[in-house]
């Protein structure tokens, strides 16, 4: 989809990128800082349990087609760090770099958890547009990938953790400023929140980070490159007593 505002000169270019879960996002956008009009965007967003390395640099490749200019013209690159698939994590983020590296663009980090946030309530639309959304991703032995994310275009996030649904349950009883909860842990989260007396609505069991629903202006781009948000360590370790000397 490319969304079209108007094109000015010295435009701000960025692309912005997902592919921490069972998705991959791309958002090449466009805008006139000295104007402050919106500028516009080409989207794409596909539903996958695996291929994001396969998937991602085409999809970079078919929006760049669509957008009004040159990829070596991107000023900011905006890239999820995680939580998420150790996998994806690490595609989204070799692809940013490399991209920068050859750009020179500026790159920000952003929770893949605030990127839900946002796209649950570009998909709930006014119930969840002024209120905290508590975001739950089912990360497996009975955890959750947690985040609290506040209102407005510029939230406050209170940082993803990997907890119990029981620890986060107690998280936002002992907030009270949360009724609502999204991802595929939200369930699990409300079924807790029950258990202590409080009433959380689960909904968007569905949901994945969309980029197109993230605002950029929140963001801060540097020369650093990010670095994967890692809550868990990894499954596979080397076996003990297994490596070899090193050559002299």
């Amino acid at each position: 989809m490319w969304l079209d505002f108007g094109l000015c000169a010295h435009d701000m270019t960025t692309l912005a990128l997902d592919t921490c879960f069972g998705a991959c996002s791309v958002a090449v956008t466009w805008r006139a800082p000295t104007s402050g009009g919106p500028g516009g965007g080409v989207f794409r967003c596909e539903t996958l349990a695996r291929g994001h390395a396969e998937r991602l640099l085409p999809m970079i490749a078919e929006a760049m087609a669509e957008a009004p200019f040159a990829i070596m013209d991107l000023e900011r690159i905006a890239v999820t760090t995680g939580p998420g698939t150790f996998t994806g994590q690490r595609v989204g983020l070799a692809a940013a770099r490399a991209l920068a590296l050859a750009t020179g663009a500026r790159i920000a980090p952003l929770s893949s958890l605030v990127a839900m946030a946002h796209t649950a309530r570009a998909q709930l639309g006014p119930e969840a547009s002024a209120v905290p959304l508590a975001v739950a991703v089912d990360a497996r032995r009975g955890e959750v990938y947690f985040e609290v994310v506040g209102a407005g275009p510029a939230p406050v996030a209170s940082g993803p953790s990997l907890v119990t649904p029981l620890a986060a349950a107690a998280l936002l009883a002992e907030r009270g400023d949360v009724a609502m909860v999204v991802g595929s842990g939200a369930r699990a989260v409300a079924e807790a929140a029950a258990l202590q007396g409080l009433s959380l609505d689960a909904r968007l069991p569905d949901l994945q980070p969309d980029m197109r629903f993230v605002p950029l202006d929140g963001l801060v781009f540097s020369d650093l490159p990010p670095k994967p948000l890692y809550l868990r360590p990894p499954d596979a370790k080397p076996q003990d007593g297994k490596s070899l000397a090193r050559a002299p």
